[in-house]
């Protein structure tokens, strides 16, 4: 039997990392890309065929993906769009170029990828497609303005995808994890320190109190978190079912927010979001 390929993107730790050692222990011919050099080394060195891809840039995909093909004769079975990450803050303290790097990042750079590999996947007559969107996608939250939208918009790039292949053995599949235990905060408060200007901003009391309990790294309750490994897990029925889903939610609370939206109206909805954070903050 053929040995299948994926490509993965964001590697360098979290879900993306856990995935390309789970697949490659599974006999899947991963490659598992990082935007960082330094990173690709580490992938390397833990027996990862890796490249380095940077979805925020277009030449970086090309030639990612150039090299993968030169590997595989052409061919490539299944892509993880799994790069992201979340730009922190209310949404009239984000600035324009906040906000588009957020989408160059979770969006564009999917679509663009997405886009090179569909021609790919046509010519073979099969193919994955599955993209790591979030709860947030679904239901939004305050102060994560710019990741509700990116992911928001992932979610119906996927949607309308899914449509226009329909009639393909290509298949299109949206992941959306609810919290999940690995770097994302961490690296959300870096975005958050070097972006966000908070000195003169009216929610300056609401993000102390993010700093203090949201971003707070040292907290260990994980009682509605989940490890990488759930999301993982998701992904191989992705990868391995006759006719996956078009969504798997991970996490308890992902799915009870998923029930919740289908059956509260907005108002009802739009005020549970906001009870949500404040209990996040105030924790």
């Amino acid at each position: 039997m053929k040995q299948r390929s994926i490509l993965i993107t964001g590697c360098s730790s979290g879900i993306g990392l856990c995935a390309a050692q789970t697949l490659h222990k599974k006999g899947y011919r991963v490659f598992a890309t990082a935007r960082k050099a330094s990173d690709v080394n580490k992938l390397q060195a833990l027996g990862l065929e890796s490249l380095q891809l940077d979805v925020d840039n277009s030449a970086s995909i090309q030639q990612s993906l150039n090299n993968i093909l030169e590997k595989t004769g052409g061919s490539l079975d299944a892509l993880f769009n799994n790069a992201g990450y979340a730009e922190a803050g209310a949404v009239e303290d984000l600035s324009r170029d906040m906000m588009r790097a957020q989408f160059e990042t979770n969006v564009f750079g999917a679509m663009e990828l997405t886009n090179l590999v569909i021609p790919i996947m046509r010519k073979q007559g099969h193919g994955r497609i599955i993209q790591n969107t979030s709860i947030l996608g679904i239901v939004a939250m305050p102060f994560r303005g710019a990741y509700n939208a990116s992911k928001f918009a992932l979610e119906g790039f996927t949607s309308t995808l899914r449509q226009e292949l329909h009639n393909t053995n290509i298949f299109v599949t949206a992941i959306a994890p609810g919290p999940i235990h690995t770097e994302f905060r961490k690296n959300a408060f870096k975005h958050y320190e070097k972006n966000l200007s908070k000195k003169n901003s009216v929610f300056r009391n609401s993000y102390q109190k993010m700093e203090k309990y949201f971003f707070n790294l040292t907290n260990t309750d994980n009682r509605f978190k989940s490890g990488p490994e759930a999301v993982v897990k998701k992904l191989i029925v992705a990868l391995e079912s006759k006719k996956p889903k078009a969504h798997y939610y991970v996490t308890f609370s992902a799915n009870l927010l998923v029930l919740l939206h289908r059956v509260l109206p907005d108002s009802a909805m739009n005020a549970l979001m906001v009870r949500i954070n404040r209990g996040e903050l105030d924790n």
